[in-house]
């Protein structure tokens, strides 16, 4: 594939990266915002547990990116050896 391909993928995997992260901290608020009016413990505790899941499953999903843009990095220095 050409350079410009890789170049534009590379925009393209930051601005994912980018809104994932807006997104885990959007789905953080959120969550802290049910834990601190929720009115019973078992309700707080759901909420911790589920703000904990998405929290993580941002983590994965962030990581998955940038080992995304890493290959992408690589794809990039080899097209520029050729």
């Amino acid at each position: 594939m050409s350079l410009e391909y890789y170049k534009k993928q590379m925009v393209d995997l930051r601005a994912k990266l980018q809104r994932e992260k807006d997104a885990k901290k959007r789905d953080n608020e959120h969550y802290a915002s049910l834990v601190k009016s929720a009115s019973s413990p078992s309700n707080k505790a759901s909420y911790r547990k589920s703000k904990i899941d998405h929290a993580a499953s941002h983590d994965r999903q962030i990581e998955s990116i940038k080992r995304q843009i890493e290959t992408c990095k690589d794809n990039i220095a080899r097209c520029r050896k050729k």
